[in-house]
């Protein structure tokens, strides 16, 4: 992929990002009320909610950051680094929205969520080796 792509990703899920946290704050609430969920478990879904939204900004920032960085110093690991953050996220961020809607009989996506988790900490890792490994960047006069 090139950096166009990423920073449009990254563009696109901080987007998103925004959205959802704007509807997590204002129509949830109310939403999973007339679901009929009990208290606990409407601060729980909320809870698993934000935590969604939050972790999909930030990886929204990192496919910026790995798109600027490929426009400077484009790599293998760059690309690698930015594939293991947006599939991380969807799996990650997706599940818990999933599981912010969905029933008890859901519950065992919770066991899948980590996977996601730690391809977001193995994109991160990979960006911090293609940083490393960038030649040095001497602008242009």
């Amino acid at each position: 992929m090139n950096a166009r792509f990423w920073i449009a990703a990254g563009g696109l899920l901080g987007c998103a990002s925004v959205a959802l946290g704007a509807f997590g704050a204002h129509g949830l609430p109310r939403q999973l009320a007339a679901a009929d969920f009990d208290a606990e478990q409407i601060a729980r879904r909320l809870d698993l909610f934000q935590t969604a939204a939050r972790y999909q900004m930030y990886t929204a920032l990192a496919l910026l950051f790995v798109g600027l960085f490929s426009r400077q110093s484009p790599s293998r690991l760059a690309n690698a680094a930015g594939w293991l953050l947006l599939l991380g996220v969807a799996i990650f961020s997706g599940l818990l929205d999933v599981m912010t809607f969905a029933g008890p009989s859901w519950n065992w996506l919770g066991a899948i969520v980590p996977i996601g988790g730690a391809m977001m900490i193995a994109g991160w890792a990979l960006v911090a080796v293609a940083g490393w490994r960038a030649k040095t960047y001497r602008p242009s006069k």
